[in-house]
């Protein structure tokens, strides 16, 4: 398709039914689902660019009990999912949250192929037990693909996107709801009305200010975050008493290259299909599809705070964005073990000792080292073989705004201020200390539409 293109700021109305803050994820699926409902929508972003932080996003979107799974082979169970979710989070899940989540996430695969969004492959990420990971059948990173059949049903349904449109303001009504925003577009201010506002503006990793507000220790980090993910819509909240929640649990990926200027996130779908992790000295260290929390310790504890992933021409056929690393610089290349080893300073002899009990672990079905059970269908064995050096970064903001499992923003009261949702990274409570991969994209469709469905029943009842 054509480049999407947003709606020039001139057409900007001063009245809508809903009034949506961002463009990835979570605010495109919210726009869809309410515009289909009878609402007059409005999707407002202040970057040029469309799409968030889900543009980032790379290994695919959690579901489970999704027919898509039994094609695959793949009989799962949406209570498992729950528990794992539960105990990744180390317990500190919303448990109402989750389990409207994780009941949600198959009707999420089907509503998208509703509007010819097919995610028919699967793959897995640390945490998991089972291939829930789904994703396009190209095997191309979920976020591009996403924001990008997003905004294909977006313009389908005259849905208006504006971009470079900064909202400074939630507006109150005098019996407190929320009513409207103020905006900065082009220099211009203007106070827009709206039956509803659903803030989906993403997280606070890319935000030095909340970051050394709420986590010090990381403040030296980097992250993996667009440049906009400056929790704007943590602030727009605070200003109208929303609570915030769980600040202080952001998540550190562990597998980001950055030896450049430019920080990429090496997807956990790499691991999904096979790779490993080693240390300067060649070796294991760690079951690398152990949750990111534990990953990401494992790696900052080693001398060097640096690990590479180690990966053969049999894993990169499986994962499209290997192509895209390549391509700007971040893969070495090698034609056997021992040369790959010597590329990347580390003892060629351990490195083929390591690579070899690997293999006969993925034989065996058993990774006697470290306990890895997923992740192990081929071994590393095909010509050529790569690796990609990969230290922690910082990569989403699990603490936000305190909602409902309806979207609601609550107060510090635990009321419900009127006419305020929130949905995606910029609401906490969903995945407690620690999110597992393919759990953001999952949430920002499931509860993007479910913002879209909550304005449209608050919208009807005013």
């Amino acid at each position: 398709m054509a480049e999407f293109q947003p709606t020039s700021v001139g057409k900007l109305e001063n009245d809508y039914d809903v009034v949506i803050i961002g463009s990835g994820g979570t605010g495109l699926s919210a726009a869809i689902q309410a515009n289909e409902l009878g609402m007059k929508v409005a999707v407002l972003e202040k970057e040029e660019e469309l799409g968030g932080n889900t543009n980032r996003a790379s290994s695919g979107m959690n579901a489970a009990e999704t027919n898509v799974q039994l094609h695959h082979g793949v009989i799962d169970n949406v209570a498992d999912f729950y528990h794992e979710t539960y105990k990744d989070g180390g317990r500190l899940n919303d448990k109402d949250m989750l389990g409207y989540f994780v009941y949600h996430t198959a009707p999420a695969i089907d509503w998208l192929a509703d509007h010819d969004i097919k995610l028919d492959d699967i793959t897995i990420t640390g945490g998991m037990s089972k291939k829930r990971t789904h994703r396009p059948a190209s095997k191309a990173p979920i976020g591009g693909f996403l924001v990008k059949s997003l905004l294909k049903v977006v313009a389908q349904e005259d849905i208006p996107v504006f971009n470079k449109t900064k909202v400074t303001e939630l507006r109150r009504a005098d019996d407190g709801r929320v009513n409207g925003v103020k905006v900065d577009a082009d220099g211009i201010t203007k106070i827009i009305n709206a039956k509803a506002v659903i803030l989906a503006t993403g997280g606070f990793g890319a935000s030095k200010e909340y970051i050394k507000r709420f986590r010090p220790d990381l403040e030296s980090y980097k992250t993996t975050n667009q440049p906009g993910a400056t929790g704007d819509g943590l602030k727009l909240a605070e200003n109208v008493g929303a609570e915030l929640m769980q600040m202080n649990l952001v998540q550190v990926h562990p597998t980001v290259q950055q030896d450049n200027p430019h920080v990429y996130l090496i997807g956990e779908a790499v691991r999904g299909e096979g790779a490993i992790l080693v240390n300067a000295e060649g070796k294991r260290f760690v079951n690398e599809l152990n949750t990111r929390k534990i990953v990401s310790n494992a790696i900052t504890a080693l001398p060097e705070h640096s690990a590479y992933l180690i990966l053969d021409q049999g894993i990169r056929d499986h994962v499209k964005a290997i192509e895209f690393y390549d391509k700007v610089g971040l893969v070495v290349h090698g034609e056997t073990i021992e040369d790959l080893a010597k590329k990347i300073n580390v003892d060629p002899s351990n490195l083929k000792q390591t690579v070899a009990t690997w293999n006969q672990a993925v034989e065996n079905h058993d990774d006697a080292e470290f306990g890895r059970t997923t992740g192990m269908d081929r071994g590393i064995t095909n010509p050529g073989f790569f690796a990609i050096h990969i230290a922690p970064a910082i990569h989403y903001t699990m603490g936000g705004i305190h909602i409902t499992p309806k979207t609601q923003v609550l107060d510090g009261n635990g009321d419900i201020i009127k006419g305020l949702f929130a949905a995606g990274e910029v609401a906490g409570g969903l995945h407690g200390n620690n999110r597992v991969g393919g759990n953001s994209i999952a949430e920002t469709i499931v509860f993007g539409r479910q913002a879209g469905q909550q304005v449209a029943l608050y919208a009807r009842s005013l």
